[in-house]
């Protein structure tokens, strides 16, 4: 697997009474790949997935398993936990989709390992997966930080191709990574508003929540790093950068939804509790971004 360019890690639309709007997620997902998306991430914690039913998650993965059959793009599944045996359950369940191509799976939270457990954790994965591993590096949400050494070993085995990188900036280790990339091995930026700085220093691309609102522009910004436009990619990455913060002002999805909402591209900015629905201020000023 070659993880490169834009991914879209989906939102769950919600209909009014509280039912995942399967439509308007399909209608999101064709989008998103008609502009230019390489694929899609399904059951990222942008879908609320911890609040969604094991009937939703399959109805969800349906839907994405669809459009990239019939587009053609990648499809990267969020799947597993901070148990590594239940983790490896839930990376063997992904072979009743052959659309997989990968799956996202987080470093694991709560019991915050040493590195040598995160090590062994995905060393025991990787060798039972049916498709190959993006690891997700977010210290923010699991108190536990991986540095670019043990990240280096993780891209060395055979079922990892990459890492979502969302470290909360570019620090050291962040550089000392892309400065000794493993063969194959792909680093795609997690905080939207550094996708430009990842990408400079030698990104391969990024999974980013808020390329649901100009796909194409992301992209395109993809495109300039690669061919050398720097001038223009760095104008137009401060631009999106200014967008992307203005769309995690409050906690991710609720911004993105209510922008969503107010464009009229899904029934309600709903979202389901613990989360509550972005404030209008908060929604106003990322419109006006935009």
């Amino acid at each position: 697997m070659t993880l490169s360019g834009v991914y879209l890690p989906l939102i769950t639309p919600f209909a009014e009474n509280g039912e995942i709007a399967l439509d308007a997620l399909e209608d999101l997902a064709n989008a998103a790949i008609e502009d230019g998306a390489a694929g899609l991430v399904a059951l990222g914690t942008t879908a609320e997935v911890a609040m969604l039913a094991e009937e939703e998650r399959r109805a969800v993965v349906e839907v994405c398993a669809k459009v990239c059959r019939e587009r053609s793009a990648e499809l990267i599944v969020g799947a597993g936990s901070s148990d590594t045996r239940g983790s490896a359950e839930a990376l063997r369940a992904l072979k009743a989709w052959p659309e997989v191509t990968g799956a996202l799976v987080t470093v694991p939270s709560f019991v915050r390992p040493s590195e040598a457990g995160v090590l062994a954790h995905f060393t025991a994965l990787a060798e039972q997966t049916p498709v190959p591993i993006v690891v997700y590096n977010i210290p923010y949400r699991t108190g536990q930080s991986v540095g670019a050494a043990t990240l280096r070993r993780l891209g060395e085995l055979p079922m990892v191709a990459g890492v979502k990188h969302a470290v909360g900036g570019v620090d050291q280790d962040t550089v000392t990574l892309l400065a000794d990339l493993p063969e194959d091995f792909a680093v795609l930026a997690g905080d939207d508003p550094f996708f430009s700085a990842l990408l400079a220093l030698g990104g391969s691309g990024g999974i980013l929540a808020s390329a649901h609102l100009h796909t194409g522009r992301f992209v395109e910004l993809t495109e300039a790093w690669r061919s050398g436009e720097v001038a223009h990619a760095r104008a137009l990455g401060h631009r999106l950068s200014a967008m992307s913060a203005s769309m995690f002002a409050e906690p991710n999805p609720t911004v993105i939804k209510g922008v969503l909402h107010a464009q009229g591209r899904i029934p309600t900015a709903s979202v389901r509790l613990p989360l509550v629905p972005a404030s209008q201020a908060s929604v106003e000023a990322a419109l006006r971004l935009l």
